[in-house]
């Protein structure tokens, strides 16, 4: 058994896309696609034509299988487990609803400090056990060469869905808690890092090689708040997840956020599409890796326009050691799985060293 599971672990540390998240040269540049198993993969929704969201996400031999599928499917050079940023604010107290057509709706929103006492950090992730023993799965059913990235919310994030009570355009009520109870801020930051620790920790010990830290909305942010209210939160966050697996902070939105989510830490960095890739990247450092950055709405161009498009990408990373391609943010319901796959083959094609 111990030999084999060094066979196995030494496999995933040569596979292509862990040698790119430690900055060493590989044969071609590796990619996977913020979520590659969707609603536009006739495949998913096969599986997800039967159950609702949540059952999917919370049955984890379904959860294995558009996550191995979609891997399969796509020729991708890594897997992330299928799961919602969500579902672990359940257990700290909030009312979830996935409604149809409405995306997630928050029933019993944070608005004040005094809402802030009844969010509580989890001490056990028992709860969430679904995810875990997904993963399991998912990993023995994965290629021995293929890792599994494991993911969770940013505190941001997840604290603006819960104060917002579900998407927002520009963020008042979130704003209005951070500037007017600074204190009830830190709190809430506080209990959602100490379970976001846990989760992800957990992830890693049931079997994923690396995970992504998401912070989908803090790019509505200036630097100045992003620096006061958020950093310190988000740095303390990867400071305790890093020597288990390395992570990758992905921060949307704000161009102007660079320097200092390279400040929060991380082993990767990844960027939206609005900083070109070789600024960003000297703008973070290359003691770092960089994940990204091709617009999505890139894939709904004709195939020869795609190309280009995959290629201009590669080329600002000029060859350097340490680029996973990715899109700047995740693939839409309507695309063309067809064109999904082409940026597979055009990124393997183009990026052969």
């Amino acid at each position: 058994m111990g030999v084999a599971c060094d066979t196995s672990a030494a496999r995933l540390a040569d596979s292509r896309f862990m040698k790119a998240v430690h900055r060493q040269p590989v044969d071609t540049t590796p990619l996977w696609i913020m979520r590659q198993a969707g609603r536009y993969l006739p495949e998913y929704m096969a599986v997800r034509s039967k159950v609702s969201f949540m059952e999917l996400c919370k049955t984890p031999e379904l959860a294995c299988e558009v996550t191995v599928t979609a891997r399969q499917v796509l020729g991708v050079d890594a897997a992330i487990l299928f799961a919602d940023l969500l579902p672990i604010l359940e257990p700290m107290g909030i009312d979830l609803e996935y409604q149809k057509g409405e995306g997630p709706v928050i029933h019993n929103p944070i608005r004040g400090s005094h809402d802030v006492d009844r969010l509580q950090a989890l001490t056990s992730t028992e709860s969430v056990d679904y995810v875990f023993q997904a993963i399991r799965l998912i990993r023995a059913a994965l290629p021995g060469d293929i890792p599994l990235i494991g993911f969770a919310g940013a505190p941001f994030t997840l604290a603006s869905y819960a104060i917002e009570g579900g998407g927002s355009k520009n963020y008042v009520h979130t704003k209005s808690l951070m500037y007017n109870d600074e204190g009830a801020w830190n709190v809430l930051m506080s209990r959602l890092v100490d379970t976001v620790i846990l989760y992800l920790q957990a992830q890693i010990q049931a079997g994923c090689q690396c995970v992504q830290v998401f912070d989908s909305w803090a790019g509505c942010l200036c630097p100045a708040d992003y620096q006061r209210y958020v950093l310190p939160h988000v740095r303390r966050l990867i400071q305790a997840v890093e020597p288990l697996a390395p992570v990758i902070n992905f921060l949307n939105g704000n161009p102007a956020l660079l320097s200092l989510q390279r400040q929060a830490g991380g082993q990767v960095m990844g960027t939206d599409w609005r900083s070109s890739l070789d600024v960003a990247w000297q703008t973070f450092g290359h003691d770092v890796a960089i994940q990204g950055n091709m617009d999505p709405v890139s894939i709904y161009a004709d195939l020869p326009v795609l190309k280009q498009r995959v290629g201009d990408v590669l080329r600002l990373a000029q060859g350097r050691a340490g680029h996973i391609f990715n899109l700047g943010h995740g693939v839409m319901p309507d695309m063309n799985p067809d064109h999904v796959k082409a940026v597979v083959d055009y990124v393997h094609e183009l990026g052969r060293r």
